[in-house]
């Protein structure tokens, strides 16, 4: 993209690039946030040999659990499985590379990673499989572990609003992993449910500014709910 505007006008333009074998940080929580119509748009593209790095993998049938039914992720770097059982069934068999990360370190690590940051120490991890043949440092008498940052050839978003700047606005919960996947993707492409011009959003409000953001598409959403809890009357 060149220019202020990031507008595109298909899911099509919005992936163009995207290639075999690489990495792409997905925001989301669960199925709240999650940029869905990007996510189809990457199973339409029929890759494969995929490194997603994200909270986890959707549910089966929905948001990322998409790209398992045709073995496009190579690769997942997540914080649990959730719900999606053909995850689950991928990891166990081996068939499934997953680097499970405490759910404070993988946000930290999309952190660091955008703001340029190769590594940071953490106490998270230290003394459990997590830290094994990791660096270990004591700072004030308290062992930390060396954990490296992560970036990605793409990164993938969902907001509630923005500008045609790419000056971006999410709701509620909705923020979860977004904002720090956005800023640790070489291309980032958000998707948003409303595009006003330039002005229209309090500049006090954007939780993630423009500059970040390389293509922008506005989106219908499905919002599905993950886990519904009824009670008897």
């Amino acid at each position: 993209m060149s220019g202020f505007d990031k507008v595109v006008n298909s899911y099509e333009e919005a992936m163009e690039g995207l290639q075999d074998d690489m990495t792409i940080i997905a925001g989301g929580f669960g199925l709240c946030g999650i940029p869905e119509n990007l996510i189809g748009e990457i199973k339409r593209r029929g890759v494969h040999g995929l490194t997603i790095v994200s909270n986890n993998c959707g549910v089966d049938g929905f948001g990322l659990g998409v790209l398992l039914e045709d073995r496009q992720v190579k690769k997942m770097v997540s914080s649990y499985v959730g719900e999606n059982k053909l995850f689950m069934d991928q990891l166990l068999a081996g068939e499934l590379e997953v680097e499970l990360t405490p759910q404070g370190t993988l946000a930290e690590k999309m952190r660091a990673g955008g703001a340029g940051i190769p590594a940071f120490y953490t106490a998270t991890g230290y003394g459990t499989p997590v830290g094994e043949g990791k660096e270990v440092k004591e700072f004030n008498g308290r062992n930390y572990i060396l954990e490296e940052s992560v970036t990605g050839d793409f990164a993938i978003v969902k907001a509630w609003k923005a500008d045609r700047y790419g000056n971006l606005m999410y709701r509620h919960t909705a923020q979860n992993f977004n904002p720090m996947a956005a800023t640790a993707g070489k291309i980032t492409v958000v998707e948003v449910e409303e595009i006003v011009e330039p002005g229209e959003l309090d500049p006090t409000q954007i939780h993630t500014p423009g500059i970040y953001v390389d293509r922008l598409i506005k989106g219908t959403f499905e919002k599905r709910i993950e886990q519904r809890t009824v009670r008897e009357a």
